[in-house]
């Protein structure tokens, strides 16, 4: 293998690791503060997509799509808390997992009545259609590269907000001990709505960056959904830092585990056996690192309070 071709993985498996991170902040967030098991996030993920191709293809911007995004997901996640979550809080994690499954269905149904069956495309805006030399004279996408530029400013943001703002440490105070807060006069049903919206508008803002590079459909985020819950797994639950650790292993070990696995078995096996057999051990890599954290960090990489 090249090294060219060696960075460019390295480059899809960050920019594929903080799309998942935008993802299981989110995710991590909601469960932190409200100890809620929220199925829909993925749903969320969708919308985002959706609003953005749809605004964008009306306007002609994609950064007006990009606004409508994050208006979106955040709009939708606060009206879900209004109406069903808030209603699960002193619920046990099944009648969570139950009425969040029902979302997804609801959001599908809505979504495929309001823009059809068919995928949308959105395009990649004119200031970052371009490409970049990697080392060796291979082109890699500008976008792509705009992607995990977003991703590690957001995290920053999360971070700064988390532990330098008053609602950071309302949200602190939350993950610690919700009863305290709420006695000390936070209105914690006020917080929950805004930790929910924005961890929902992460999920659209990560659904609207990933529309550009691959059709915007019906039933988009559930497969994300499943990667960002391995993700809060194996950084930690609750821990912003450990969802942005553990969203990099995941995207790195998927990304380079498809393109390094056929490769190495191919060194004692036919192409065509180590290309099934290498894609087959690939797909099953993120669930084996997985296993192996847990089996020595059974609490994640990071501290619940990371």
């Amino acid at each position: 293998m090249s090294l060219t071709l060696l960075i460019e993985q390295i480059l899809n498996g960050l920019q594929f690791g903080v799309m998942l991170f935008l993802m299981a902040a989110g995710l991590t967030l909601i469960f932190g503060v409200m100890g809620l098991i929220n199925l829909a996030h993925g749903a969320l993920f969708m919308v985002g997509a959706f609003a953005c191709a749809s605004v964008a293809a009306w306007t002609g911007s994609f950064w007006a799509g990009l606004a409508a995004s994050l208006a979106a997901a955040a709009a939708a996640g606060a009206v879900i808390e209004l109406l069903v979550i808030r209603r699960l809080y002193d619920r046990d994690h099944l009648d969570q997992v139950l009425a969040t499954f029902a979302l997804i269905l609801i959001f599908s149904e809505g979504t495929r009545w309001l823009f059809g069956s068919f995928p949308l495309y959105l395009d990649i805006p004119p200031l970052l259609s371009g490409a970049v030399s990697l080392p060796g004279g291979a082109p890699y996408p500008v976008y792509r590269l705009a992607v995990i530029g977003v991703g590690i400013a957001v995290a920053v943001g999360l971070s700064l907000l988390i532990s330098r703002t008053r609602l950071g440490m309302r949200i602190r105070a939350g993950e610690s001990d919700r009863e305290m807060i709420a006695a000390l006069g936070v209105d914690i049903t006020t917080l929950y709505t805004l930790v929910f919206a924005l961890g929902a508008a992460l999920a659209g803002l990560a659904g609207a960056m990933v529309g550009a590079l691959q059709s915007v459909q019906v039933g988009m985020g559930e497969p994300v959904l499943i990667l960002a819950f391995v993700v809060i797994v194996i950084g930690g639950i609750g821990s912003i830092r450990g969802a942005l650790f553990g969203s990099i292993l995941v995207g790195l070990t998927e990304t380079l585990g498809r393109v390094l696995l056929p490769h190495g078995l191919g060194l004692f096996m036919e192409p065509s056996a180590a290309a099934s057999i290498g894609a087959a051990i690939a797909s099953m890599l993120i669930y084996i690192l997985m296993a192996l954290i847990l089996a020595f960090r059974p609490q994640g990489l990071f501290a619940a309070n990371g």
